[in-house]
């Protein structure tokens, strides 16, 4: 997929925001080197999914992206907390993110744990201080956020991964993987939907059967990858689920099978967007083609 398939000036727009965050306040000034480890992790690059695919709720949904950019950049903070964290040794124990050392390697353990919980923290105190719109509006997409990554989310989707405690069958892996990947991919288009349609719940509604899909094909697709996937495309060792013992699309139905699943669910999404959105949503369409055809 080309670079034109991709909404990029919706992601230059979140690599500017992020680029300019600070945390540490002057009273605070010792703790800079917490701040050095976190933007060490949250500005390595990637495609932003989460945050631009708020940026393209918003714009489906007839107001300007800029409008929900504080949401969209906690989007982020919290996605790379959860990299941050997945990576330690007590988790994944991968030593390459991104293509260079992973937070750990760079900073130590100790600091790196700091650092995921620091950028948790400021995702909320962002919105918070930052986001603009009704009192109740920014309460609900919070509310939402925090379901979306706490224990009924995905912490609690990590749980059940780390522990294998899910139900040996097919609706025990989705239920892990909608979990922990697809309530926050959802949340990405669900939360900056509650600030510009408040009031209009019918209207957001319409939008959960794509949001939800959305968060299962990438996870499909992302077994598939830690497969099929170099290790310079990804930027970290593929096969680690295969070394873990970790139950995924792949090991339970096989290649091609998964290959047919992400083709499926990727199908479901797009009929779900079309009726959410009848008009069109280009860019709600052109994140949903580049996930199922990503190869990093």
């Amino acid at each position: 997929m080309s670079g034109d398939d991709y909404p990029d000036d919706l992601r230059q727009q979140v690599e500017d925001y992020l680029g300019a965050l600070r945390f540490v306040e002057p009273e605070a000034a010792s703790a800079g080197g917490l701040e050095e480890a976190m933007r060490y992790s949250l500005l390595a690059g990637g495609k932003r999914i989460r945050p631009v695919l708020a940026l393209a709720a918003a714009r489906a949904a007839g107001a300007d992206p800029e409008r929900v950019l504080p949401l969209a950049a906690a989007l982020e903070l919290i996605h790379t907390y959860s990299l941050i964290h997945d990576d330690l040794p007590a988790m994944d124990d991968d030593d390459l993110r991104r293509g260079r050392p992973t937070n750990h390697k760079a900073f130590g353990e100790n600091v790196a744990i700091l650092a995921g919980d620091g950028l948790y923290a400021e995702a909320f105190r962002h919105v918070l201080t930052r986001q603009q719109g009704e009192p109740q509006a920014i309460l609900a997409a919070v509310g939402e956020l925090a379901t979306a990554t706490g224990v009924n989310g995905m912490v609690g989707g990590q749980y059940l991964d780390v522990t294998d405690r899910a139900a040996a069958d097919d609706e025990g892996l989705r239920t892990v993987h909608v979990l922990k990947t697809g309530k926050l991919i959802a949340a990405s288009v669900l939360c900056p939907l509650r600030l510009v349609l408040a009031g209009e719940p019918a209207r957001i509604e319409l939008f959960h059967g794509f949001a939800s899909e959305l968060g299962v094909l990438f996870q499909i697709v992302d077994d598939i990858l830690d497969v099929t996937g170099s290790d310079a495309a990804l930027g970290k060792p593929h096969g680690s689920d295969a070394r873990l013992g970790k139950r995924t699309y792949v090991s339970a139905f096989g290649l091609e099978r998964a290959r047919e699943l992400a083709a499926e669910s990727h199908r479901k999404a797009r009929a779900a967007l079309a009726l959410a959105a009848p008009g069109g949503a280009a860019e709600l369409e052109q994140i949903a083609d580049f996930i199922v055809t990503r190869t990093s």
